[in-house]
């Protein structure tokens, strides 16, 4: 079934694009929701009207994401983690503890947003790329810091 998406939905699409969804996930979730229109002549008519806010739109979302790049760019961010008695994390540090962190910090991250091969097991200092909207990327360093247990050589 194509429909209009009238909010950004997860694993869908964002907001304005038609798209071809599953009968039952439209009547049964996108539909009672008012997450999408029915991609009908009428509606489409109405999709064209509203083009012009859409493109109005996408140069603020444009430049939201290159202010976001530009004050992420070289930004450091530390999380402080439990350490055992070796120096091992008791935790790794993923994705989502990463956009939790920058959120804590001011800054809109999401967790999708936020790249990392695999999640960290250790100390030290990590490069990780954010990749945001309107393929704008920008390079973060990440500081994994001890709580506690063996630290710089202490016994």
């Amino acid at each position: 079934m194509k429909v209009i998406l009238l909010e950004d939905v997860e694993n869908v699409g964002k907001k304005y694009e038609v798209k071809e969804v599953k009968d039952g996930h439209a009547r049964n979730f996108l539909i009672p929701k008012n997450l999408v229109k029915l991609a009908n002549k009428k509606n489409l008519t109405w999709l064209k009207s509203e083009r012009g806010e859409i493109e109005k739109q996408a140069e603020e979302d444009l430049k939201k994401s290159q202010a976001l790049a530009s004050t992420l760019g070289d930004l450091e961010v530390t999380i402080s983690v439990k350490v055992g008695p070796e120096g091992q994390l008791f935790e790794s540090i993923n994705n989502v503890k990463i956009a939790e962190k920058l959120k804590e910090m001011g800054y809109n991250v999401k967790k999708s947003q936020v790249i990392l091969q695999n999640p960290i097991k250790e100390l030290g200092e990590f490069p990780v790329k954010i990749s945001l909207d309107h393929n704008l990327e920008s390079d973060i360093t990440v500081i994994i810091s001890g709580e506690g247990g063996k630290e710089n050589g202490e016994e």
